[in-house]
């Protein structure tokens, strides 16, 4: 009895469809002739009702670096997707490795207060 109940548990929870906030492209590498790469992404919110979101930028160790996000923040209605532009500094280096996370901002005065975390990883090279 217990394996059938646990079976059955187990094919809804496959079965049932998940939403969850999304960015595209996830990983990628860059080529860059200048002291800067610049990325773009995409944000989507897979939900039918708006949601605030942030685009922060990482080092390998999830540490934050210094990087211009246009928009860094923003309100996305419902089942929509906004591009961002992203530009980093090589910092002196040759290669660059970086996470750039979409993260949800929960709106104040609400009850729920789930923040959600969606990162990329993007190698870059200097020539």
């Amino acid at each position: 009895m217990k394996e059938g109940v646990l079976a059955l548990i187990i094919a809804l929870a496959v079965a049932t469809p998940t939403a969850g906030q999304s960015m595209t492209p996830m990983r990628g590498e860059v080529t860059s002739f200048t002291d800067e790469f610049a990325v773009r992404i995409y944000s989507r919110n897979p939900y039918n009702h708006r949601v605030k979101v942030a685009v922060r930028v990482y080092d390998s160790d999830f540490k934050p670096i210094e990087a211009r996000v246009s928009p860094s923040e923003m309100l996305l209605g419902g089942n929509a997707s906004r591009p961002v532009l992203v530009v980093v500094g090589f910092e002196g280096e040759r290669e660059r490795r970086v996470r750039i996370c979409t993260e949800s901002v929960p709106f104040p005065n609400q009850e729920v207060r789930v923040k959600g975390q969606v990162c990329g990883k993007f190698i870059a090279r200097r020539r």
